[in-house]
């Protein structure tokens, strides 16, 4: 497209912190090239009555939002659950996980631009569905874009606070993170939020693309590759309630004496963190964490004041025998719970591994 390129290979990449690690060393496709950005633009098609392109310039033009945000991958915490049996996918352990502020136009009012209400179900040709394309290529499309949808009754609700974001935490988006123009949608799976939007287009159905159809959908620990029928599922979107321990790794050597538990807690569609319970026993007693998204500002999931889709992050004190199974659970605003043994969620992608963390730490005693 003009203005905005998809390398044939990856040659120009660019550039990342030492600090990441590497799970796999290719993303789906090369990282797209911003060639002239007064050129850039996203055609809006589909059935509408008034197909649009719109450049950067119409978009900087509509009132700008910021809205504090978690991505998750669905394979977030992928690696213990292959513990348990083997799945298909990148070895996620619990850092398949962000959290930023984002700025851009809301979808409902660049959807408006083109002549759909806010809050629209159907538009007068039959479009249900906001299908966004990416420039970037990928395999699994073979070398088709990337692409997904989200129902227009999501997409058009304000509320939801769906986002055309070109910045992250008050800077222009990076290559990485899908410069110039990217797609958020709060509280869903990441693999919904394109990057590197080339295109949008309303349709009857949702996107018929690999990674709605064939891919991140949960199935249950019966199915197989032998027996997978990937037309029973529906693709997924809103994330189920989880947390993970951060400040301690598995088989940690602690000092003798009160150690700090800290992680976080996210759910999805909205709903706050009612409460996290730490466990220095292996789940056999509990106690709740503290919990706070601005440091020295206690958390409460129903106040004006906190981001419904942001993470929750806790944090908690314990005397720590010789030797500790710490677990965290988390409770969402509806009572959901995370799940105590991940072989009940167990599936064949690996996605949602959404139970309870354990990390196990010993006290080291120093010698004199």
């Amino acid at each position: 497209m003009p203005g905005l390129t998809a390398p044939s290979d990856y040659s120009q990449e660019p550039p990342r912190h030492p600090a990441l690690l590497i799970n796999s060393k290719r993303n789906h496709g090369p990282i797209p090239i911003v060639d002239d950005i007064q050129r850039y633009s996203v055609s809006i098609t589909g059935l509408i009555g008034n197909p649009k392109e719109l450049y950067m310039k119409d978009i900087w033009k509509l009132p700008k939002y910021t809205v504090a945000a978690t991505l998750q991958c669905a394979g977030n915490r992928r690696t213990a659950m292959s513990k348990t049996r083997k799945v298909k996918g990148v070895g996620w352990d619990i850092a398949a996980i962000g959290n930023a502020v984002w700025g851009g136009a809301k979808l409902a009012d660049v959807l408006e631009l083109i002549g759909i209400p806010k809050s629209s179900q159907i538009t007068p040709s039959g479009g249900k569905h906001v299908e966004f394309v990416s420039i970037d290529k990928c395999k699994e499309e073979n070398g088709g874009p990337y692409k997904a949808s989200i129902p227009l009754s999501q997409a058009t609700n304000p509320e939801a606070d769906v986002l055309l974001a070109y910045e992250m935490n008050g800077e222009s988006l990076n290559r990485d993170h899908g410069y110039p123009l990217r797609v958020i949608v709060p509280g869903v799976i990441g693999a919904r939020s394109v990057k590197w939007l080339d295109s949008i287009n309303i349709l009857a159905e949702e996107c018929q693309g690999f990674f709605m159809q064939r891919d991140y959908k949960m199935f249950p620990p019966s199915v197989n590759w032998d027996n997978i029928n990937w037309s029973t599922r529906r693709p997924q979107m809103d994330f189920p309630v989880q947390s993970a321990i951060c400040s301690l790794e598995d088989v940690n050597v602690v000092k003798p004496g009160k150690i700090t538990i800290k992680g976080y807690a996210v759910s999805g569609g909205g709903r706050g963190i009612d409460r996290v319970d730490v466990s220095i026993d292996g789940g056999k007693t509990w106690v709740e964490a503290s919990k706070f998204q601005r440091a020295g500002i206690p958390y409460i999931s129903d106040d004006t004041s906190s981001d419904k889709w942001a993470w929750v992050l806790f944090e908690a004190e314990a005397d720590i025998p010789e030797s500790a199974e710490i677990v965290a659970k988390a409770v969402d605003t509806a009572a959901n719970v995370q799940p105590e043994n991940v072989e009940v969620i167990w599936n064949l992608r690996g996605i949602l591994n959404t139970s309870w963390h354990h990390v196990h730490v010993r006290v080291g005693h120093s010698s004199m």
